[in-house]
């Protein structure tokens, strides 16, 4: 399951009860979905961790719900069920300063990513190439551990450059994300594959990464690779794995 752009406010039919809201809490704090079911019928009311998802009677009408970030109703065993949907905000952290960086930040935060941009180079990493977007000229041992990178993030890897690249793509695999690209064509990339196995990247780390990065659109400038780069992390989002509905 993929994560949601913006929070539900919660609003349904029925006020949730005290109980169901101190767990709800307690999964967002934790940044782990969750989601809330209430019978119309009755206002009887339960909530559902993603993590418990395997197994449940409604599994694959939540997973649905879940997928597309979208509360709403579904009827099943004769009921009229509400389903309020509870995911992290998704975020987005890009490796490199560079061209297609300007283009995709601006893309990612209108469609609801809280965006970074991670680049050691001063001269790139500046806030009026950035603007409205937090910009952090750390090398990423540095930058990316207080970002709190999760499974809730997709992460652009686009300096071409191996001393910044790599060790971000070895942390963006260590902490799960949903999406992980990175620029180069297919001879870099498979130079890129064999420096990260050598530094202990197993082969489902490797398997992770888009690459060469965005969908095959015959994209040539900055902006086209950037709507490149954004489609194939939306569909990544959106639609469904193999093996789930």
């Amino acid at each position: 399951m993929g994560p949601r752009l913006r929070e539900d406010d919660g609003v349904g039919v029925f006020a949730m009860n005290l109980e169901t809201l101190t767990q709800l809490n307690v999964e967002r704090a934790a940044r782990r979905p969750a989601l809330v079911v209430t019978d119309i019928g009755n206002g009887d009311q339960r909530m559902v961790k993603a993590a418990d998802l395997a197994g449940d009677p409604l599994e694959a009408e939540l997973r649905k719900q879940l997928r597309m970030g979208k509360s709403g109703m579904i009827e099943a065993e004769g009921k009229r069920l509400f389903v309020n949907v509870y995911a992290p905000v998704a975020r987005m952290v890009v490796i490199g300063a560079v061209h297609i960086s300007q283009a995709l930040a601006p893309m990612a935060r209108a469609l609801g990513y809280d965006v970074t941009v991670v680049d050691p180079r001063t001269a790139f990493a500046s806030p009026e190439r950035f603007p409205d977007v937090r910009v952090v000229a750390e090398w990423p041992d540095v930058a990316l551990p207080p970002l709190n990178v999760d499974h809730y993030t997709a992460f652009v890897a686009v300096t071409h450059d191996p001393k910044i690249d790599d060790p971000a793509l070895l942390h963006a695999f260590a902490r799960d994300c949903f999406y992980i690209g990175a620029l180069g064509s297919r001879k870099t990339h498979a130079k890129r594959l064999a420096r990260l196995v050598a530094q202990g990247a197993s082969e489902a780390d490797i398997a992770k990464i888009h690459a060469p990065i965005g969908l095959p659109i015959g994209a040539v400038s900055p902006g086209e690779v950037a709507v490149s780069i954004m489609a194939q992390i939306t569909a990544q989002l959106r639609l469904p794995k193999e093996g789930t509905s």
